[in-house]
């Protein structure tokens, strides 16, 4: 299949996937959009919400249609570095009696990582992450391995319950393309998922979308052109944010987004354009994904979080001073 081939097939596919995770996941079509968006961008994707929201549930049903391996770790206080990278064990030969180490893979060796509470464990352990996000790679026993592509960590964490929980590092947070809020469904919504899972056997998720058609789809979208508009458009957005912008809703950031997350904004407005049945990105793109992009790459000043302000509205503001 050629390029053009492969880009006319992109949309319809997009919607076989949000059909067939409907069928499982009742609603959060906002966040089904954006999930989907940062899978075929190659990015990770947090992902914020109360528990009984069903997140872990979306993400286990997006790596039942695509068809990939699927992990999960459940991050604890007494989470090792190693039960998420792997370790090394003695083995002996029972004829010779001869010792050897050998590496065994932990659950990070997968193409869809599910990161359960990941604010529960210590920052040590959550930076064992930090090497397989940003190189897809781990170094363990002194050899760095490849992981197998597409890998991507979707992770979860609660934002209300703090004992117990540590603060994902400021670098651990860069490393996520888009932090995604999950709200409460609406009273429709909510019963139609007491009807599904109160009667008979749950829906069950099939694939449509093969591994190598998701890589295939990756490469191309990385490929496709994006206007010098679009461009300095996200990069005028991201330096909106920093220490000594002329943006009015700049005095309320304390910190402010780095340049990942003008790359970002570039790739994602050109994913979601491309997924709707659009070639070329526009501006309007760009602000689709920027408050994904950006809220989890802010850090408000204590006068903001004294008014009250969130960094998804402090975002919202931003986007309409920054032309």
């Amino acid at each position: 299949m050629d390029d053009v081939e492969l880009l006319e097939s992109l949309a319809p596919a997009h919607d076989a996937l949000v059909d067939a995770i409907g069928k499982v996941v009742v609603g959060q079509r906002a966040v089904v959009e954006l999930m989907l968006t940062a899978l075929f961008s190659d990015g990770h994707c947090l992902f914020i919400g109360v528990p009984g929201l069903a997140k872990t549930l979306l993400v286990r049903t997006v790596a039942e249609t695509l068809g990939v391996d699927f992990g999960r770790i459940q991050f604890t206080p007494d989470l090792m570095p190693a039960d998420i990278t792997g370790t090394d064990v003695l083995e002996e030969d029972r004829e010779t009696g001869a010792r050897s180490l050998r590496f065994v893979q932990g659950p990070v060796f997968t193409n869809l990582l599910l990161a359960d509470e990941i604010n529960r464990t210590p920052p040590k352990t959550q930076a064992a992450l930090l090497q397989a996000m940003q190189e897809r790679a781990i170094t363990a026993s002194g050899h760095t391995m490849r992981l197998d592509r597409p890998f991507l960590v979707f992770a979860t964490q609660n934002p209300i319950e703090q004992e117990g929980t540590y603060p994902l590092p400021e670098a651990q947070q860069d490393r996520f393309m888009f932090s995604v809020n999950v709200g409460y469904p609406s009273v429709s919504e909510e019963e139609e998922i007491v009807r599904r899972t109160t009667v008979g056997e749950l829906p069950a998720a099939e694939p449509v979308l093969s591994k190598e058609r998701l890589l295939a789809y990756q490469h191309l979208i990385r490929s496709m052109p994006i206007s010098s508009d679009v461009v300095s458009y996200a990069v005028r957005l991201s330096g909106a944010t920093r220490p000594g912008s002329q943006a009015p809703a700049a005095k309320w950031i304390r910190w402010g987004a780095g340049p990942r997350a003008s790359q970002y904004l570039a790739i994602g407005a050109r994913t979601w354009a491309v997924l709707h049945g659009r070639e070329v990105p526009t501006l309007d793109d760009v602000k689709k994904v920027a408050p994904a992009v950006l809220s989890h790459r802010i850090v408000l000043s204590f006068e903001a979080e004294a008014a009250g302000l969130t960094p998804q509205g402090v975002v919202e503001q931003l986007l309409t001073e920054v032309r």
